[in-house]
């Protein structure tokens, strides 16, 4: 996916660029979602070489590449200053795009590999309780079929397997065994894993199968989506995000931090604090890094410590 020329911009570093956004679409088949975000955050790096008289990623210097990395918190380039995890998620990229072009042979040394991003602070993962997500399920299946049917087995599969959203609405119906209890998610990079369906998710799948998308199909032209919209389209991570939210207004939860994420969220901390082990936490979720996977850890730790400051008399 090339990117756009801006004339203002020299045409080697825009050249160059083009080569690595299809790098990234093509060898490495990242989303288009992914390479838009790279898009995005290394135009705002090119203009930033242009503006100090760069025209190639050979004219870099580690010095600049840190005096980028500054400026993305504070807007010193000119640019929106960053938080901390979008300036860490455009050094990444700057980081990637060095590499690469070493890898080819355009430039003699990779600047940018001692560039660190900003520190981020470790913030906790939100999730709901079980009784919401119960609730939370309910008031979507309350809704009218074949609507109902199929809200319900949406956020059953986001609570049941840990998906993504991307990887939710990108489900087909081959994709889902219900009599094998499974379901094949495709990944960042369309890495594949096979996640256990547990029962309440199989029969809302089944039911939504049997009873509610032949009607929503029905107004469409035939697609193998699994979850469609009422035009008979699949369903676009926009519309899912307003399943998800409609069911938490009609279940009264407080929908200001609701999102399919949430779920993603509960269905780990749900698994740790039920005594999982982090490692099989991660195949679930498709974590590349134990690591990533190991905040939820965290929660679980708070959990015992208000459980210890409640019910030890010498916890105070």
């Amino acid at each position: 996916m090339p990117a756009e020329a801006e004339p203002d911009l020299p045409p080697g570093l825009t050249g160059a660029l083009a080569e690595y956004l299809s790098h990234i679409a093509i060898e490495r088949g990242l989303s288009d979602h992914t390479v838009a975000a790279y898009r995005r955050d290394l135009t705002r790096y090119v203009s930033f070489l242009a503006d100090r008289g760069l025209s190639s990623l050979a004219e870099v210097t580690s010095g600049v590449v840190a005096e980028f990395a500054a400026a993305l918190s504070d807007g010193a380039d000119g640019g929106r200053p960053l938080a901390a995890s979008s300036a860490a998620r455009t050094v990444t990229a700057v980081r990637g795009w060095h590499r690469f072009a070493l890898a080819e042979g355009d430039v003699e040394a990779d600047v940018a590999a001692r560039v660190r991003p900003p520190a981020q602070g470790r913030r906790l993962p939100k999730a709901i309780s079980v009784v919401e997500v119960e609730a939370l399920i309910a008031a979507a299946a309350a809704a009218e079929p074949p609507v109902g049917l199929r809200d319900r087995a949406l956020i059953e599969v986001l609570y049941g397997t840990g998906a993504r959203i991307s990887e939710a609405v990108g489900l087909t119906a081959d994709d889902v065994d219900v009599a094998g209890a499974a379901v094949r998610l495709f990944g960042k990079g369309r890495k594949e894993r096979i996640v256990p369906l547990g029962g309440p998710a199989a029969d809302a799948i089944s039911a939504y199968v049997v009873r509610g998308r032949p009607a929503l199909a029905s107004a469409g032209r035939g697609t193998p989506a699994l979850f469609l919209n009422t035009l008979g389209r699949p369903l676009s991570r926009q519309s899912a995000w307003g399943v998800l939210r409609t069911a938490g207004e009609r279940a009264g939860l407080s929908v200001d931090h609701l999102s399919p994420h949430t779920l993603r969220h509960s269905f780990a901390t749900h698994l740790m604090a039920g005594g999982a082990d982090v490692r099989v936490v991660q195949e679930l979720l498709g974590h590349a890094s134990v690591t990533t996977t190991q905040i939820y850890t965290q929660v679980t730790i708070q959990s015992l410590r208000e459980v210890y400051a409640t019910s030890h008399p010498r916890a105070l």
